[in-house]
């Protein structure tokens, strides 16, 4: 017997990473991170098939994330990073052209905003 758990959907040998249990008193379909043991009662799915999941009509779908995978990035996530961008790139009042006395800045940078730099296309 292979060690590696398939995915319980008919005619799919892909290994499994999610498995799925029903809840019938809640009338509601559990999808987490793969269980420890093989349980006779819940179902193990590959990636495609975890995905994929729906649930009859009337049913609820949980899905638990599992804390050791990779997250995506979200919506706010890209947002953040466009306004910050945006903010970069608005022309800012230059004192003396000096940050903190030290340091001179670059004459094609336009902005700064941590470690991010906005820098003057060469054409202008």
């Amino acid at each position: 017997m292979s060690p590696v758990r398939r995915c319980s959907r008919t005619a799919c040998g892909r290994p499994a990473v999610a498995t799925l249990t029903y809840v019938y008193a809640d009338s509601t379909a559990v999808l987490g991170p793969l269980a420890t043991y093989a349980e006779p009662h819940c179902y193990d799915l590959c990636a495609e098939h975890s995905e994929r999941l729906t649930a009859p009509r009337g049913w609820e779908v949980v899905r638990l994330s599992d804390p050791s995978a990779p997250s995506r990035p979200s919506g706010d996530d890209l947002e953040a990073l466009a306004n910050a961008v945006r903010e970069a790139a608005r022309p800012q009042e230059r004192g003396d052209g000096t940050r903190g006395g030290a340091r001179t800045a670059d004459p094609m940078e336009v902005a700064r905003r941590g470690h991010l730099r906005v820098l003057r296309s060469p054409d202008s």
